[in-house]
């Protein structure tokens, strides 16, 4: 489903190096969901971390708003082939998540889930060291559900159907299991700048 988005901060003007092949810079910001957007009341919100089918910590909305809070500036990819330059965002990395639930990543795979059944799956090694965070706020305002409120994965530097909308938990993996457009033919990866948007690129 695609429907008008919002505008943020304008693109700078020099994109030279900032656009990977394949992709436009746009103004805008458009809405493109899997699945209908659902409203998650926020008392009944909350953020799973698991390994392999075990929790091993969960958060409700008040506890995952009181851990250390991330300003990430990052251009974003979608694979329909728009880019938007420098979005703000702001929410909790995994890094810090990671060390709030004390663990270190138990395997090299992780499939991030959703309200409304969506799944994706990422490596560690792209979540990890400032890479992703879970964002909260968008442009110094709560993060809209069109676009993922209350609470989105964002993997800036993989194409954005990574950053799964809604997510409400991290499951670690032992293998690469595909999820919801991994299945339906998109790449494993989904590198922008290699234009992995589908498998066999």
């Amino acid at each position: 489903m695609t429907t008008r988005g919002f505008s943020g901060r304008r693109p700078p003007r020099d994109t030279s190096g900032r656009v990977p092949p394949g992709q436009s810079a746009t103004d805008g910001f458009p809405v493109l969901s899997a699945t209908p957007t659902p409203y998650i009341p926020m008392d009944q919100w909350s953020f799973t971390l698991k390994v392999g089918p075990k929790p091993v910590m969960t958060w409700t909305w008040e506890q995952f708003n009181a851990l250390p809070q991330t300003r990430f500036t990052r251009d974003i990819h979608c694979v329909t082939k728009w880019t938007k330059l420098a979005t703000a965002w702001e929410g909790v990395s995994i890094d810090d998540l990671l060390a709030a639930a004390g663990l270190a990543p138990p395997t090299q795979y992780t499939l991030a889930h959703s309200y409304g059944g969506y799944s994706t799956n990422v490596p560690i090694e792209d979540l990890i060291d400032g890479k992703a965070l879970v964002a909260l706020r968008y442009d110094g305002k709560p993060l809209p559900p069109e676009h993922g409120g209350p609470a989105r994965l964002l993997v800036p530097h993989l194409y954005f159907w990574k950053s799964a909308k809604w997510v409400n938990g991290l499951q670690f993996t032992r293998r690469d299991e595909a999820g919801f457009w991994e299945l339906r033919g998109y790449h494993m990866y989904g590198d922008p700048w290699r234009e992995q948007r589908f498998s066999g690129d």
